[in-house]
């Protein structure tokens, strides 16, 4: 039997793409066994059993940037995460490692190397994460979904794979009148679908309440939007009576791939999971980094698409300005955003997640003779 653990997360930008790994090496590999380690209290402790897959939490937590007695505690959880990324380790016996970044990583990515287990790296933005940096040098191979990302890692170790996207968006490609049905919608208009991601974004709803007076004229158009579950009690109530019959405001989207299929425009952030499925749905988008990321990573993902004619990007301090103007443009020149989606989509990687999975068996059928 051959074993995979695969380790990270904290947000939805590391648990979809080590759950589109650990499916690959399903289907490559039946008789692989697979164990997932995360961080207690993160979303992967509820979406990686969702999927079917066992997962061990640590108590690991990320440092504050400012002086604080709460490092002393952040100190205390890493040296508890280490002993017990050991014994995970000593008991589950794996062939590999893949560290996707994320707190639970580094701990495991670590304990990993000391104990002589290949580990390979997952690297999804354009800026490298702290904990890959650090875990780099030791690592047998790293997967990057960038150009240049020589200037943080070792050349030699750098595999071009792309960032694994969820099957499942493949599949709603073509199914538009299910999501319109499903959401509501209006299969003659176009659809704007506004994302903050899976937790909702701050800066894009109190946007997005600037653009409802504009909108309600829109007669061809339509929004589905998705402030998050944290943001929608008080917009709910905020809006009560205000909203236009042309938007849908919903905390949540289950369905992201219908969700996607709607679109023929989308705001949303930059994170690079994010910028992976719009690259292979071929969506126009205007991307709206967080500020409130590393080394400002988002704004350098987005970028990397501007430069090359594939997305709008609008600064977050911007937003609240710009928005509404931007998306009225692009709704009014469909050439453009034919050509956005042109652009986009010759950037798509479709196979990343086998790409990556094959590596992996490699590296264990190599060690195992």
């Amino acid at each position: 039997m051959k074993k995979v653990i695969i380790s990270g997360g904290g947000t939805g930008g590391h648990i979809f793409p080590a759950l589109s790994i650990a499916n690959a090496l399903k289907r490559l590999d039946r008789d692989v066994e697979i164990l997932f380690v995360g961080a207690e209290g993160k979303m992967e402790m509820e979406k990686v059993p969702e999927a079917g897959y066992p997962i061990v939490g640590l108590p690991v937590r990320g440092f504050r940037r400012k002086l604080t007695l709460e490092n002393v505690k952040v100190l205390w959880n890493l040296w508890k995460s280490l002993r017990k990324a050991k014994k995970v380790i000593r008991d589950f016996r794996p062939d590999v490692v893949v560290g996707v970044g994320g707190y639970a990583s580094g701990p495991v990515g670590r304990v990993a190397v000391k104990a002589g287990i290949p580990l390979v790296l997952q690297e999804q933005n354009s800026y490298a994460g702290v904990t890959n940096k650090l875990l780099a040098s030791k690592a047998r191979k790293i997967c990057v979904a960038y150009e240049g990302m020589e200037r943080f890692f070792p050349a030699e170790k750098i595999i071009f794979t792309g960032n694994p996207v969820r099957k499942t968006l493949l599949q709603a490609q073509a199914a538009r009148k299910e999501g319109i049905v499903l959401y509501g919608l209006d299969e003659k208009k176009k659809t704007v679908l506004v994302t903050g991601g899976s937790l909702g974004a701050g800066s894009i709803n109190k946007a997005m309440t600037r653009v409802l007076d504009e909108a309600a004229h829109w007669d061809d158009a339509q929004i589905l939007w998705q402030c998050g579950n944290y943001y929608y009690k008080d917009l709910a109530e905020q809006l009560k009576g205000k909203l236009p019959d042309n938007v849908k405001l919903m905390p949540f989207l289950k369905q992201m791939d219908l969700a996607y299929a709607c679109a023929d425009l989308v705001v949303a952030r930059a994170g690079a999971g994010t910028i992976s499925e719009l690259c292979l749905l071929g969506k126009a988008v205007i991307l709206v980094p967080s500020p409130n990321v590393a080394e400002d990573h988002q704004t350098k993902n987005a970028m990397a698409l501007v430069n090359k004619g594939a997305a709008v990007m609008i600064p977050d301090r911007e937003v609240a300005e710009r928005l509404g103007g931007e998306m009225n443009e692009l709704l009014r020149q469909d050439g453009r955003r034919r050509l956005l989606s042109a652009n986009i989509l010759k950037l798509a990687m479709k196979d990343a997640d086998e790409v990556i999975a094959k590596e992996v068996l490699k590296i264990i059928n190599e060690k195992n003779g």
